[in-house]
């Protein structure tokens, strides 16, 4: 069985989130099909996370076995015409028997991105959170500051998926950045591994510093409660974008699409 590694990227208004679930579109199965479909053969698509209903991704990872040879340079090109628009795969490699799109990665980038402004802009209105009232970079910038390091960030996970954050609560936030690009404002989060929907809670949660419903100095102890029943609603699903994920050198060179 040989090995490939997708990269893909994809908006993910129309869809109910990256992972299979019965009854609603998502990208996992749209690919997956359409893969099993061009090669002729059951095909399991693994992805590197699950970003949830609405998120969008420059640069999320995937991979699939398969028995069969074929040319990557015509998968590439037949998958994407068989694709909606709305989902590209940017690039097809073959990897190791070892590489794991999850397990294997070392670091991910989600970029949260508020449009500050009067009026919503119509032409980013779904990639971005508009928010019409001034914004105090100098707050948010502290407040995105308590979140960095290696936490146990229970209280940021989807209370659906408390079960599954309990084994491996902590994660090590290596950079979270605010820039400002008038009107837009990114909020970037580096870190080893993402609890469900961590980075919208922590975003929500900053809305609300913003919002001085609470406190810079009580972060540190909603994070210290491990209770996500004490921290704020998440942040709209529509602003956040899986940026890229990164992975040690591999056990050998890839073999690019040929």
């Amino acid at each position: 069985m040989n090995k490939y590694k997708l990269i893909i990227s994809y908006d993910g208004t129309n869809y109910s989130g990256w992972q299979i679930q019965p009854n609603a579109p998502t990208i996992q199965e749209t690919i997956q099909e359409n893969l099993s479909l061009i090669l002729q053969e059951n095909i399991i698509l693994i992805g590197a996370g699950r970003t949830d209903a609405g998120v969008h991704a420059k640069g999320q990872v995937a991979h699939f076995s398969s028995s069969k040879n074929f040319s990557l340079s015509r998968l590439l090109y037949s998958l994407n015409s068989l694709l909606p628009l709305d989902i590209r795969i940017l690039d097809i490699c073959n990897v190791p028997s070892s590489f794991h799109a999850r397990y294997s990665a070392i670091k991910k980038t989600y970029v949260y991105t508020i449009y500050q402004g009067k009026i919503a802009d119509p032409f980013s209105s779904r990639y971005t959170l508009w928010i019409s009232k001034d914004i105090d970079i100098s707050l948010l910038k502290k407040g995105a500051a308590c979140f960095v390091g290696s936490h146990n960030f229970s209280a940021f996970a989807n209370e659906a998926h408390i079960g599954c954050a309990k084994n491996k609560p902590v994660k090590t936030l290596f950079r979270i950045e605010v820039t400002q690009n008038n009107p837009l404002i990114h909020i970037t989060f580096e870190g080893n591994g993402f609890l469900y929907k961590m980075v919208r809670n922590i975003v929500g949660t900053l809305l609300r510093l913003l919002d001085q419903k609470i406190s810079l100095e009580s972060i540190p102890e909603l994070i210290r409660l491990q209770d996500r029943r004490k921290t704020p609603a998440p942040a709209p699903a529509h602003g956040l974008t899986l940026f890229s994920i990164e992975y040690p050198m591999l056990e050998k060179s890839m073999e690019r699409r040929k």
